[in-house]
């Protein structure tokens, strides 16, 4: 068993300077939020019109063109423009470097006289690494000798939790090294979610406050110790800010800072110590290794405990029966809603890859995600399928990404959990509003009117209205397969 992680560099080349690159700001944005590094290149009109300012298209017309440069600095780490070509290699190098540090976007300006300008490419020969954080290896020490006592004096109640910036900032791997040499139990938060494969021993669940299952909530909050590692404390992923756990019980390792209870130790982050600390903690014969881990499975209800009944496709139902789907290296992405919250009771096989946006929380983002994912997995050879559960609402937003993913041959199998409407909006403001509406589209002829007509094989597009329909569906070998496109429309409560 191994861990799984996506690939954590994205490009983004944007060909319009304005209006590309606003209809974008979204994305950007919300990789800004959920700590994923992209590069945005934005193609600029020619130096000279900087200079001279000429009332060109997709300008305000009114002379400003850093507007937009002065927009993204609001949603990049970083910025850069090619203007000089002396310095167009350092300057590349520059934003990369911060991409690949901090996981954040990053927004390279080129103007359309530079495109096919060369430069030296002496700087391709040296390969680029993050910028180094300070090594005080008298901190360091003290530190490590801190965290080792605080295990020792927790006795059998330490629980490491896992969370976002783990498979963000690209340490999956050192902490499962942890997990598996020290075996505490481990749990995770909505936005760390196969941070540790879901089938390990001593994995006990998804952690969100004050709605986690009550083993769950109990395990994590009298603990006394929580090594917390990428933590990202949002209020979806902390259940509406309900953590009951306490600063002198807890350590957290973050990428660029270690805080233990009350001290704070910048320039000391995860990627670096948790080696180190694996290495002091797997000596120690401590009780924690041995302490109970509830059990993170997916459990169907039997006749009579759903209460909306025995044929009705109910999300208690539902999340549970669709885990049996799922296999080991499928892509499986949700959308803001419902399927991000139901998908969290789904254990997920090991080398499976989950992709969601619970902090940014987009609708609409999904669609385009899973079609990004499908193009990912088949650049990686991965033997999965990519799986995309949306809403009826959230893909009317960006539906226009199935014909992309069917014009370059994508597979994906889109499951449209029809509620009709924005049924999380209902809950949260106007449970009987019209603007919680929306318009019910006839979902299973959607594939055919954007399919190519070339496409082969043809789209396939099915209807299930029961619990029993449901099931054949997934049981059924062909649809699994995912050899072509297929939408599944749901109908729901």
């Amino acid at each position: 068993m191994q861990c799984f992680s996506p690939p954590i560099l994205f490009i983004e080349i944007i060909r319009s300077f304005g209006v590309g690159e606003l209809s974008a700001i979204n994305g950007i944005a919300g990789a800004f939020s959920e700590h994923v590094p992209i590069v945005h290149i934005v193609g600029v009109p020619s130096t000279e019109q900087q200079k001279n300012k000429p009332m060109l298209h997709h300008t305000l017309g009114d002379g400003r063109y850093d507007a937009y440069l002065k927009a993204a600095q609001q949603f990049t780490w970083s910025q850069g423009a090619i203007f000089e070509i002396i310095s167009a290699a350092s300057e590349i190098d520059r934003i990369l470097t911060d991409c690949i540090t901090f996981a954040r976007p990053v927004y390279l300006e080129i103007p359309t006289d530079r495109i096919f300008n060369k430069i030296p490419r002496g700087k391709l020969d040296t390969p680029l690494k993050p910028i180094p954080q300070s090594t005080d290896l008298a901190a360091e020490d003290f530190v490590l000798n801190e965290i080792q006592q605080l295990v020792e004096k927790a006795g059998s109640e330490v629980v490491i939790l896992v969370d976002a910036c783990t498979i963000r900032h690209g340490v999956t791997e050192e902490v499962w090294d942890l997990a598996q040499h020290t075996k505490f139990p481990v749990y995770s938060a909505p936005m760390g979610k196969t941070a540790i494969p879901e089938d390990f021993e001593r994995y006990g669940g998804i952690y969100v406050g004050s709605i986690s299952h009550p083993e769950i909530k109990e395990k994590v909050e009298s603990a006394k110790l929580v090594l917390s590692i990428g933590g990202l404390k949002s209020d979806f992923n902390t259940g509406n800010f309900t953590y009951r756990t306490s600063r002198v019980t807890t350590v957290e390792l973050h990428s660029d800072h270690t805080r233990v209870q009350y001290g704070l130790y910048p320039g000391l982050g995860m990627k670096h110590l948790l080696p180190k600390l694996t290495t002091r903690l797997r000596t120690l014969a401590s009780p924690s290794s041995t302490a109970a881990v509830p059990l993170f499975c997916a459990t169907i209800p039997k006749a009579g405990e759903d209460p909306l009944g025995e044929e009705i496709i109910s999300h208690l139902y539902f999340w549970p029966r669709i885990s049996q789907f799922i296999r080991p290296e499928d892509v499986v992405v949700t959308e803001t809603g419902t399927s991000n919250f139901g998908a969290l009771e789904m254990p997920l096989p090991a080398k499976a890859i989950y992709l969601s946006q619970i902090l940014w929380g987009s609708i609409g983002w999904a669609t385009g995600a899973a079609v990004g994912a499908a193009f990912a997995a088949r650049e990686r050879r991965l033997k999965g399928r990519t799986l995309l559960f949306t809403g009826d609402g959230s893909l009317q937003l960006t539906v226009q990404e199935l014909s992309t993913a069917m014009r370059h041959g994508l597979a994906p199998i889109l499951f449209v959990l029809n509620n009709r409407g924005y049924t999380i909006e209902r809950h949260l403001h106007g449970k009987e509003r019209y603007y919680n509406d929306i318009v019910n589209w006839k979902w299973t002829q959607l594939l055919e009117v954007l399919a190519p007509e070339e496409l082969s094989p043809k789209p396939k597009s099915y209807i299930v209205r029961t619990k029993r329909e449901l099931d054949a569906l997934l049981d059924d070998a062909s649809f699994a397969s995912a050899t072509g496109i297929q939408l599944v429309e749901v109908l729901m409560d």
